[in-house]
């Protein structure tokens, strides 16, 4: 398939019209929500999501009521031309383009909006990324929230990079008692580790070699995380200590549902940080233990050596 051939909807009516055939066929749809500036990230998904469903659906939609007012909408990169090229070349069946209007057709605003019916995320959209910016999730559901209703997916799947998302994602699918599969698919990486990201395209070469420091500090966390949390903590920050030009938002050890790390078992760790104006955010799977440190005495042994 080409760009030129792939199915392409900017209405409501047209994506239904679209998927009326695999409907009455009985074929189960897979869903890509995305804002675009497509990359290899994003294309995995889309053959996750093949592997999963008869007929795929991208979504591209740059969403204004996740941004706050201070925040890089007008900046975001539009590339719509790229991103259908990106499809066709992934499984895609039929991309849906919108116009602001025809998700928000009240018109947009903040507080028009949120005069409305909107998504209350809850306590789980107040820490990490809720904390750094309010009110960023009650527009990532929200708009989730429509494109499911209009796409109507059997499964769609999201990237385990925007992972707090991935989880508010599953939480609303399960409380709100949508019939959809949710799947997290891996996180793409560049060669030196720095997670893919749409915008990695804003970082100057001196930022994009600093922002690998990411990366690092969780590789970091997960050697230490054998030894408790605390040390897969201080690994993480002294890592993050080596590059002043990252200005760290937060890093946490969490466990997978983002509740308090457990002192033994699978958790999790995630980064936030600044790289000159380019806001990032990646994450780890991290499996915590206590042995003590390296060079204790143990009972039987004259010392405890683990190489990490």
């Amino acid at each position: 398939m080409t760009a030129s051939t792939l199915a392409l909807a900017h209405t409501r009516e047209e994506l239904a019209d679209l998927l009326a055939a695999a409907r009455r066929d009985g074929q189960r749809v897979g869903f890509v929500p995305t804002m675009g500036a497509l990359h290899e990230g994003h294309a995995s998904l889309m053959r996750v999501a093949a592997e999963h469903a008869d007929l795929v659906v991208v979504s591209v939609f740059v969403n204004p009521m996740q941004f706050a007012p201070t925040e890089d909408l007008e900046r975001y990169p539009r590339t719509l031309p790229a991103d259908l090229e990106v499809c066709a070349a992934n499984g895609v069946t039929a991309v849906f383009a919108p116009a602001t209007d025809e998700i928000y057709p009240g018109g947009f605003g903040h507080e028009t909006v949120r005069d409305g019916v909107t998504v209350a995320p809850g306590r789980l959209a107040t820490i990490l990324d809720g904390a750094s910016r309010p009110g960023h999730f009650d527009g990532v559901l929200t708009v989730v929230a429509k494109l499911f209703g209009l796409v109507q997916p059997d499964v769609a799947v999201f990237g385990e990079k925007d992972y707090q998302q991935l989880a508010l994602i599953r939480a609303m699918v399960r409380d709100l008692c949508m019939p959809i599969r949710i799947v997290g698919a891996e996180t793409m990486r560049e060669p030196d580790g720095l997670a893919m990201s749409s915008r990695n395209r804003y970082l100057d070469p001196g930022q994009r070699q600093a922002a690998t420091v990411l990366s690092r500090a969780l590789r970091a966390a997960q050697q230490q995380a054998a030894y408790g949390e605390e040390a897969a903590r201080e690994a993480a920050l002294g890592v993050l200590a080596t590059e002043p030009a990252v200005v760290l938002d937060y890093l946490a050890l969490t466990a997978p549902d983002l509740a308090e790390a457990p002192e033994v078992g699978e958790g999790r760790v995630l980064v936030a940080a600044r790289v000159g104006d380019t806001r990032l955010i990646d994450n780890m799977q991290i499996f915590f233990d206590r042995l003590p440190p390296a060079g204790t005495a143990v009972a039987g042994s004259t010392t405890h050596e683990r190489s990490s």
